[in-house]
């Protein structure tokens, strides 16, 4: 028998850098009384509960506390980071198997508590391990979701923001796709204040639109590569990424981001998860938005859901 769901608790499964960098945003952010936070090391569980806890009084009541698999079936969102991290070199698909074997160990023990709320993945390979969970746990597909490109997209709008001079939040565009290196950058809908991006380009003096469309899609894609060459490990920005992601649910916002969704035909793509725009409220994926696509894209998201189908191909499930 299932606890009630409490609509002002969230549950983070791992205290890793990401883990610890997610309850501190989300405590400052006041949307949850309650944080509880799991890990296979209890004492950094309890430190990093501890360290947050003494920043309340500058912020939102809130209470903290490193717990077990007990203490988070009434969660509303259980958010996991848990996972080997990856390293200086390694790309994201390079963690599968050492991520996939821990998540062996975590999802089954959600799923015999009968569940009632969403799941948010945020291990890398954030798509494969959506799916993965997906299939250990049962869930439905709706309940089920991944952090997907949501922080790509946040990057992709900084460096266009930084490459036009206008404020990012004035950027419309987004990367769909595999988070990893064969995401897509949708050029063909990217807008500024609903101006085309080349149009506005132009207005600001850039007209070798190849190139630039070609260097700042790399530099997105290579964005997580450049910070964990230089301090290791990547966590501000998913973070901030995890914060955005809980409003949304937890607000019932049915706002529309690029998150880690199971794909049953849309787009000819089937039994893969990918980073694509979707509805997001209380109940989880509420509509996949169809996107339109331009040729090149649409075989670029093709590509890069095979890439995904030949590592699913590799697992034990």
């Amino acid at each position: 028998m299932s606890k009630p769901i409490n609509d002002r608790k969230v549950a983070i499964i791992g205290c890793g850098f990401v883990g610890s960098s997610s309850a501190f945003a989300l405590m400052q952010g006041g949307l949850f009384s309650e944080i509880v936070l799991v890990d296979v090391d209890r004492n950094r569980a309890e430190g990093e509960a501890l360290d947050i806890s003494h920043g309340m009084p500058f912020a939102h009541p809130c209470k903290i506390y490193a717990g077990d698999y007990n203490d988070i079936d009434d969660a509303a969102i259980i958010v996991i980071t848990a996972g080997a991290n990856q390293k200086p070199g390694e790309t994201r698909l390079d963690l599968v198997q050492k991520n996939v074997a821990i998540f062996k160990t975590i999802i089954p023990q959600i799923s015999e508590r009968n569940y009632q709320g969403i799941i948010l993945v945020v291990s890398n390979p954030v798509d494969i391990l959506t799916y993965v969970t997906l299939k250990l746990s049962g869930m439905p597909a709706t309940r089920v979701l991944g952090s997907g490109t949501v922080l790509d997209s946040a990057r992709f709008k900084y460096i266009l923001g930084e490459h036009l001079s206008v404020d990012p939040r004035n950027v419309h565009a987004r990367i769909v796709g595999e988070h990893g290196d064969s995401e897509v950058a949708v050029w063909s809908t990217a807008n500024i204040s609903g101006i085309p991006i080349h149009d506005f380009c132009e207005l600001r003096g850039h007209y070798d639109h190849e190139a630039a469309m070609k260097r700042i899609a790399e530099d997105v894609k290579n964005s997580a590569y450049e910070i964990i060459e230089k301090k290791h490990a990547t966590y501000y920005g998913i973070a901030m990424t995890v914060k955005r992601i809980c409003e949304a649910i937890a607000r019932d916002e049915k706002t529309i981001i690029p998150v880690s969704n199971y794909q049953n035909g849309e787009y000819g793509l089937d039994d893969v998860v990918l980073s694509m725009p979707a509805i997001v409220g209380r109940s989880g994926v509420e509509y996949k938005v169809p996107a339109p696509f331009n040729a090149q894209e649409l075989a670029q998201l093709h590509e890069s859901a095979k890439t995904m189908k030949e590592v699913i191909e590799t697992l034990d499930l």
